[in-house]
């Protein structure tokens, strides 16, 4: 053959000291302390076993967090008249608009950073546009002398769309203008708002629907509202009769029923003021905005612990190995001992016993015993390579020599 075939050697895995061993007195308090660790290893293994299959769960729902997006609202002018000063010191250009008053109104947010975070658990903020469902801007002026243009909406378009820092509207003019700036906010989960009917018994205004369900799951599992004979009944109290409208419903019914109490959330509404006719302040005007979103930090934490690294996992194997090869061969020093030690004690006997052991062993291997009618003739077994080995000479001389002294 070109190439030889490698033969994988059989990994140990029995990390357990020989029960033999444990009975020697010298080796007694070692083997307990080792049998203790073996038993924490497993307890050990156990746990991070069910820990991680309880992060795998948690992983595979949607894990939200609360964090606060910071909008800022500001504008910038040209053309008006106390920055050009001489009104005919620049000539108007209708193409270009150069030398036309006009105002940019310009809408701005990012996600402020969690406190204390370690830069390896940061991701990517996400931009201002990703935040936005839709948002309308409306403009309060004077529709004879700007009929067009008054009222601008965003909608976030279906497919592939970049994603956006903020939004610039520019306008001409140079007269005061009040803008109202609309927000729907996309939040993960959707949020609601709650009806007063459900929302007094349960003590929420906004919140999504799995938010919803389990309040109320809470709520009927203080107050004793399930059935005791069939789990799957809910009694109705004297406050939610009326939101269930019958005395009992099944489980399953309850979000249809819940569906009836939610409606869209509030949209975000935030006022600003424009006036041309001076310069614009320094810094933009900025509104924190509570939203809701995917936990994206945790469960990149979360998923490091469930994925053990390659090198973690070939090194403890690794160590396992070393384990399991120590304990064979402290079982192998063990059983040589246990070999000499018996030798050391009555060679005699110790050689009768040996000679009789591997007797039965040939006779086993050639197939021959004595419920065959045929044994293993004398001849053969003092012509044996047994007696070839090389201790065993030196065992006959030390016990002639033991023999000899006795006599004299």
């Amino acid at each position: 053959m070109d190439h030889l075939k490698t033969v994988k050697k059989r990994k140990l895995t029995d990390k357990s000291i020989p029960h033999a061993l444990t009975q020697v007195p010298e080796f007694a308090q070692e083997s307990q302390m080792y049998q203790s660790l073996l038993e924490m290893e497993r307890k050990l293994d156990w746990t991070m076993t069910r820990k991680r299959v309880e992060v795998q769960d948690a992983l595979s729902r949607n894990l939200t967090t609360t964090r606060t997006l910071r909008v800022f609202l500001s504008h910038t002018v040209s053309g008006q008249s106390w920055q050009v000063g001489d009104a005919d010191g620049e000539p108007v250009n209708f193409e270009t608009g150069q030398g036309i008053p006009a105002w940019s109104f310009r809408v701005e947010g990012r996600l402020l950073e969690l406190p204390n975070q370690r830069s390896r658990d940061k991701v990517a903020p996400r931009k201002f546009s990703t935040f936005i469902k839709r948002m309308v801007v409306e403009l309060d002026r004077d529709p004879n002398l700007y009929p067009d243009g008054n009222i601008l909406e965003w909608p976030r378009a279906q497919g592939v769309q970049p994603a956006l820092d903020g939004f610039t509207i520019r306008r001409t003019g140079d007269q005061p203008t009040r803008i109202r700036v609309v927000i729907h906010l996309e939040q993960n989960p959707e949020q609601y708002k709650i009806s007063p009917e459900l929302g007094n018994v349960l003590g929420i205004k906004e919140e999504s629907q799995i938010g919803v369900i389990q309040t109320l799951w809470n709520y009927i599992k203080i107050n004793g509202l399930q059935d005791k004979v069939d789990r799957r009944r809910i009694k109705a109290d004297d406050h939610l009769r009326p939101i269930f409208g019958a005395d009992t419903v099944v489980f399953q019914q309850m979000p249809e029923l819940i569906n009836r109490y939610l409606t869209p959330a509030d949209p975000v509404i935030l006022h600003y003021t424009i006036n041309p006719m001076v310069p614009p302040p320094d810094r933009p005007q900025a509104w924190d905005i509570e939203v809701k979103m995917e936990d994206t930090s945790l469960k990149n934490r979360m998923a490091v612990t469930v994925q053990a690294t390659k090198d973690s996992t070939q090194d403890l194997s690794k160590l396992d190995d070393e384990i399991a090869l120590l304990t064979q061969s402290l079982y192998n020093a063990h059983t040589k001992r246990i070999f000499l030690q018996s030798f050391a004690e009555d060679p005699t006997k110790f050689i009768q016993n040996w000679l009789e052991s591997q007797s039965r062993d040939l006779e086993s291997i050639l197939g021959s015993g004595p419920s065959e009618g045929a044994t293993i003739r004398a001849e053969e077994l003092r012509r044996s390579d047994f007696f070839r080995l090389p201790w065993v000479e030196e065992a006959v001389a030390i016990q002639e020599g033991m023999r000899l002294s006795s006599k004299q």
